[in-house]
């Protein structure tokens, strides 16, 4: 029986819960099961039980191999068998919420990404992570709103300093160092790579950090945001300020499940 392979086994260990979830995908794209906002809400839920199960103690290669299983399974099932569709049946029930939901936390480690699918006239923090630079604080994650597509940004409101000349966020580089860095810092400089700031803006009211009358948006190429969801979930990387005198003022945050953010996302607005 399949039963197993449902997402919905809240007892289920955290590997588990990724097969259960990736066997689930695998049927799903060869036959075509579900509308694409349940997909995107099921590659969501997938890239959650991935990190937990990072979090809890397995490595890539476990769940590379688990993920192998799950699609091995889900390519020797018949697309029209009863378990199977009883599987969908099960799912749909499950993630049937999902569709109102606008906002969710996704926790971490250390820290945690929010997440909103709420439809907004004016620029506002689709997927958002929080922390402080000296008396700074610094936002990081993916602004959107009705009229303007998502890009990741960095809005940083300073305390006693000129604006920088130029930002760039920095992390493993995984076509250099395949292996995931895990000593809560970045790895050796010949193991990064950084992504340049493209443009900055005055930040809209909606970006600031509560308090703030006024402050930065330094935009990123997607290509950033591609590299981040890339990174294992433990991970961290840094947005880093570049001064006219040379200094550098460095915020840190957590890569986390941010792919799981942007999964969810993807959803669309709502």
């Amino acid at each position: 029986m399949l039963m197993a392979a449902t997402p919905i086994v809240a007892f289920a260990a955290p590997q588990d819960r990724f097969y259960e979830r990736s066997f689930v995908l695998a049927a799903n794209d060869r036959c075509g099961l579900f509308a694409p906002q349940l997909t995107a809400a099921l590659t969501a839920a997938a890239y959650q039980a991935r990190g937990a199960a990072l979090r809890a103690g397995s490595n890539d290669r476990q769940l590379a191999e688990t993920a192998q299983r799950a699609r091995a399974r889900a390519g020797s099932t018949p697309c029209g068998s009863a378990d199977l569709k009883t599987v969908s049946g099960r799912v749909q029930t499950a993630f049937s919420g999902w569709s109102r939901v606008t906002k969710m936390e996704f926790p971490g480690e250390r820290r945690r990404w929010s997440a909103d699918r709420a439809a907004y006239a004016r620029p506002t923090w689709r997927l958002m992570q929080a922390t402080v630079t000296g008396a700074s604080p610094v936002r990081f994650g993916v602004v959107g709103g009705m009229d303007r597509p998502d890009q990741l940004a960095a809005v940083v409101s300073w305390q006693g300093r000129s604006r920088p000349t130029g930002v760039r966020v920095v992390m493993r580089d995984h076509t250099v160092a395949p292996r995931p860095w895990l000593a809560h810092d970045l790895p050796p400089v010949a193991q990064r790579r950084a992504f340049w700031a493209a443009g900055v803006t005055s930040a809209d009211a909606m970006l600031l950090s509560e308090g703030r009358p006024a402050g930065q948006a330094w935009l990123f190429p997607a290509a950033a945001a591609d590299a981040l969801s890339a990174l294992d979930p433990r991970e961290v990387f840094t947005v880093e300020f570049l001064f006219r005198d040379g200094s550098i003022a460095r915020s840190t945050f957590e890569a986390g499940d941010f792919a799981a953010g942007r999964a969810f996302l993807a959803m669309g607005q709502v």
